[in-house]
């Protein structure tokens, strides 16, 4: 893995592999990677970056030490509670963009949960498309037992994830849950050992980076979140064009001519717009 600059602050770290993939890092591990204003930019700036390079393919999104990210950072909502009252402005506690600007993306967002992954962090992680969790690593939605509300979107995301009934459960209880839990409910997609879940992450992202056409990867996401909201039979007609429209692309004579070679098919960068 390549190291590059940290983009925007320490508090977020930057990398990319040879194979196309940015590894985008928390790196606040003395507080559990708990989202804060040095974190928020921190991640905008480094999705911008990834999502403006040819060169990435996919991107994961992990944290250092044992926290993937704890909730809000407590000491920013102290600082809000003292003086909050009906006009305060609560996007001061997730930034700039709400966690679904993730589903608008246009590359794979590959999630590797280290460890505490609660609140704001358990709703970025949702958005994220694809999870993997560290064996024993603890999850809790937590707005209630802090007296809040289901935030930025997580009522959205979690039972198109896991259904009704498990959404209520987690999101009125609040309940911590480990990551067998998780993986049981279907909000991950595997549990690794701690010591393998980077190399997991990345190999996965990597499969995607080298054998998957960016621009097929890049509509197939606008289906994903965008036909959930819509009528089946708008999400059929539209696919019926969305189809035609990937089989003028050259992605497509790649694909089917590295089946025929039987070699890896190396497909053209996404391009702008």
């Amino acid at each position: 893995m390549t190291v590059a600059d940290s983009v925007g602050t320490e508090a977020v770290l930057y990398e990319t592999t040879d194979a196309g993939v940015a590894v985008i890092t928390l790196n606040r591990p003395d507080r559990l990677n708990s989202w804060g204003a040095d974190i928020s930019a921190g991640v905008y700036a480094g999705f911008d970056r990834a999502e403006a390079d040819p060169d990435v393919r996919a991107i994961v999104l992990t944290g250092n030490g044992r926290g993937f990210c704890a909730g809000a950072y407590m000491g920013a909502m102290q600082d809000l509670g003292a003086s909050i009252n009906e006009d305060t402005d609560v996007s001061k506690i997730v930034g700039e963009r709400h966690p679904h600007f993730l589903t608008e993306l246009r590359k794979p967002v590959i999630a590797a949960i280290n460890g505490a992954c609660v609140g704001i962090g358990l709703t970025h992680a949702l958005m994220c498309d694809v999870r993997f969790a560290a064996a024993g690593a603890k999850f809790a939605t937590a707005f209630p037992r802090r007296g809040l509300i289901g935030e930025y979107g997580i009522t959205w995301i979690l039972p198109r994830l896991a259904g009704w009934g498990v959404s209520a459960d987690l999101l009125l209880s609040g309940r911590t849950f480990f990551a067998e839990e998780a993986v049981a409910l279907g909000l991950v997609k595997e549990v690794v050992a701690p010591e393998d879940l980077l190399a997991r992450a990345l190999e996965y992202a990597e499969d995607l980076a080298r054998n998957c056409s960016p621009a097929s990867m890049a509509v197939i996401k606008g289906q994903l979140y965008g036909d959930a909201l819509d009528d089946v039979r708008e999400v059929s007609g539209r696919a019926e064009t969305l189809m035609h429209e990937s089989m003028v692309r050259p992605d497509l004579v790649e694909g089917i001519t590295a089946f025929f070679e039987k070699r890896p098919p190396n497909f053209p960068p996404l391009k702008e717009g």
